[in-house]
């Protein structure tokens, strides 16, 4: 059965309605402009300009002040500044064994009953400090090559100033230090006692057997 018109026209006309038309609002008034900074701080009244002076440093002279002469030292004065500074870089007290961290307990009771014989041995005695230092830095560098175990002779200082052994103490220090020292020890009696240590130092390695 066909439609009447009437039937047809009310899609339409529902269409047409207000309801189903998009509502319309006003737009958003535009934000208000920013206030001028000299309009919101009109009523301060300024700090009065204080004049800066600019500091000129004066310019250096054109010829470099004289440098003061070294003044040589007696014999000596030398000699008591060197028992002063003794202790800025040796122990006050000289240590009667040494066992680097890393060895056994054992690496001492070992040494000390020869189970390393002695392969070579340096004498200190006569050096002073410079010359003991230099000769110890050589002995211990070459030293590997004959063995693992050297005696080192520094003496039991009664012949230093005001009796103390300087020598006794650098050497003990020096080897503490010194990377290829492993561990010592002082002597037994029949090999100088407290004037002499039995060094255990670290074993050549293949690639140092070459070099001087």
């Amino acid at each position: 059965m066909k439609k009447s018109l009437k039937d047809q026209l009310k899609p339409i006309k529902a269409q047409a309605r207000p309801s189903a038309l998009p509502v319309l609002r006003p737009a958003a008034p535009p934000p208000d402009p920013e206030p001028d900074f000299r309009q919101l701080f009109a009523d301060v009244t300024p700090l009065k300009h204080v004049p800066r002076h600019a500091h000129t440093p004066p310019k250096p002279r054109p010829k470099p002040r004289k440098q003061p002469q070294e003044i040589p030292l007696s014999a000596t004065l030398h000699a008591e500044l060197m028992r002063h500074a003794v202790g800025w870089f040796e122990p006050a007290e000289a240590d009667h064994s040494f066992a680097k961290p890393g060895q056994t307990s054992s690496t001492l009771r070992r040494l000390r009953a020869g189970h390393w014989p002695v392969a070579t041995e340096l004498d200190l005695h006569g050096f002073d400090r410079f010359a003991a230092q230099e000769r110890l830095a050589l002995f211990l560098h070459r030293a590997r090559r004959f063995g693992v175990c050297v005696r080192i002779i520094h003496g039991k200082g009664f012949g230093s100033v005001d009796g103390e052994p300087v020598l006794k103490r650098m050497v003990r220090g020096w080897l503490k230090h010194h990377p290829d020292v492993l561990a010592y020890c002082e002597a037994d009696d029949r090999c100088g006692g407290h004037g002499a240590l039995l060094v255990l130092l670290r074993t050549l390695r293949p690639h140092e057997r070459h070099e001087d």
